[in-house]
């Protein structure tokens, strides 16, 4: 998929490719993210910041908040949903010092995060990322 932009992407733009990300994820899969929320902000709050032990906002592209798959039972009370927040400003940035490909770093950070809410560490994802 090609996106082109003469100005900085916005929110809206980001939100268009983490939605074409992931309708290229198999249907077996995205069932299990029915009822996850995909949020894009511009940069991390300054909650979400000290959680993560951060100093800078643009240290953060994306975060997912909520129970993982492998934690959850049926018999426990509903919870807030799932999120999967992208942040725009430290995407941009890295699109901007690595000269990736904006989509295929959106898709790599919503695939990342994904993988949290599957019940993955850091570790397991950069290890199936090194296989793949």
């Amino acid at each position: 998929m090609t996106f082109v932009f003469h100005t900085p992407p916005s929110a809206e733009d980001i939100m268009e490719m983490a939605e074409a990300a992931l309708s290229a994820i198999p249907q077996a899969l995205r069932l299990h993210l029915k009822g996850t929320a995909i949020v894009v902000e511009d940069i991390p709050d300054d909650e979400i910041l000290a959680e993560m032990d951060l100093e800078h906002p643009w240290e953060l592209t994306g975060l997912y908040r909520g129970v993982p798959l492998t934690e959850k039972s049926f018999s426990d009370a509903p919870q807030q949903p799932d999120m999967i927040y992208l942040f725009r400003e430290p995407i941009l940035i890295e699109w901007i010092e690595t000269g990736e490909d904006l989509f295929r770093l959106v898709r790599n950070v919503l695939i990342h995060e994904i993988g949290h809410h599957f019940g993955f560490s850091d570790e397991d994802i950069d290890r199936l990322e090194e296989e793949g």
